[in-house]
């Protein structure tokens, strides 16, 4: 096989043709090239035969003897013309999966292509230019048909949208990836038993099937089948509907007890915080609180120590033994251990006369006495002469 000329030799050939035509001195033959007026269809992966054909006279379609045919063919994508076939002076060069169906010389200049595919969709045009035997040219004619290959639909992908549970509303889809012309669809439910929808709850360009108000005779295996005038694929699903609740309610359920159980838990402490933010004032000695009502000074029989930091008042009277003796039946008091006066400085004084030291124990009775009688030592709070606590 001899490989394909360049972009400048087919221009050149094509040139050469055209020239030829045109300073060829006048003949009687007439050329008449034949190709179909409609589009011709192939589908992706066969193979198609574009006719084509010449005619001299109107004589059959048998080259004569002496008779030699120059044949170009081309196709014209979207960018640029290529050159896919040509036979000259008895050589043929063509494009892999090119080739004429019948042998050269003759006037039937169809042309096959095999392994199609859906880019080899375009106009394809004919050249011929005949010679006689002298090498005279007897004619030229240029023609063009159009080919379009068609793709069978691509197995779709078959899709459940929605939670399947009774009551609920759900959309099965069906898409093909890749088809020419565009595939339509078509649902239907091979089990448990037969059966197949139509609009409005199918849509036959989407490829969407719409089931509403689900219940358990629904269930089953959905079959979509894709299909254009060259193919068919399909695809299925299987629809299970359940009577339960659905993830999300038990979600929100669980979402709920627990944002329920931490509120309670924040409520609690708050509460704890709380009541330990009373307590602690209530046991706070503040130093600038007002002063307890004090009781008026006892008589000057009273004795009062003072040290400045804690007084005791005792009164002499209740520590003096009754006068006479005591009557029968009498209760005899008990004196207390707060009526036991503790020893005090000697206070100053400003005549200068030695003061007489005060009986740390008025009435003569000790401590240990005082303890056998029972005494209670009772702590009395000492008061400053400002009057606050110390």
């Amino acid at each position: 096989m001899i490989s394909l000329p360049g972009p400048l030799v087919t221009n050149l050939l094509r040139f050469l043709f055209l020239g030829l035509s045109a300073l060829a001195p006048p003949s009687r033959a007439e050329l008449q090239l034949h190709l179909p007026a409609n589009q011709l269809q192939a589908v992706e992966g066969g193979e198609v035969v574009l006719p084509a054909w010449y005619t001299l006279h109107a004589e059959v379609s048998s080259a004569q003897p002496g008779e030699v045919p120059f044949v170009m063919w081309f196709f014209k994508d979207k960018e640029k013309e290529d050159q896919v076939l040509s036979y000259i002076n008895g050589v043929t060069t063509s494009k892999p999966g090119v080739s004429l169906v019948y042998s050269m010389p003759s006037r039937n200049l169809s042309l096959r292509l095999e392994g199609l595919q859906e880019k080899d969709s375009g106009p394809y045009s004919c050249s011929v230019n005949v010679q006689d035997k002298k090498g005279n040219p007897s004619g030229h004619s240029i023609k063009t048909l159009e080919l379009n290959v068609l793709v069978p639909p691509a197995p779709p992908s078959c899709r459940l949208q929605g939670v399947p549970r009774v009551g609920a509303n759900v959309t099965l889809s069906c898409q093909s990836p890749r088809s020419k012309p565009a595939a339509q669809y078509q649902w239907d439910r091979q089990l448990p038993s037969f059966q197949t929808f139509f609009a409005p709850v199918l849509d036959v360009i989407r490829g969407s099937l719409s089931l509403t108000n689900l219940s358990s005779s629904m269930a089953g295996v959905y079959v979509c089948k894709a299909h254009n005038e060259v193919g068919t694929a399909q695809c299925n699903v299987t629809l299970e509907v359940s009577t339960g609740p659905g993830a999300a309610v038990v979600a929100g359920a669980v979402v709920g007890t627990l944002v329920g159980l931490g509120l309670l838990a924040g409520l609690v402490l708050l509460y704890h915080r709380r009541g330990k933010a009373l307590e602690e004032p209530a046991n706070d000695i503040k130093e600038d609180a007002i002063a307890p009502r004090t009781l008026p000074w006892p008589k000057s029989s009273d004795t009062i120590s003072k040290n400045g930091t804690l007084s005791s008042v005792t009164s002499a009277r209740a520590l003096r033994p009754p006068h006479g003796p005591p009557r029968p039946g009498a209760l005899t008091p008990t004196p207390s251990l707060s009526s036991q006066a503790l020893p005090s400085p000697r206070l100053p004084t400003t005549d200068g006369a030695n003061p007489q030291p005060i009986s740390p124990i008025p009435g003569g009775v000790s401590s240990s006495g005082l303890s056998r009688m029972g005494a209670v030592p009772v702590m009395v709070p000492a008061q400053s002469q400002a009057g606050s606590l110390v």
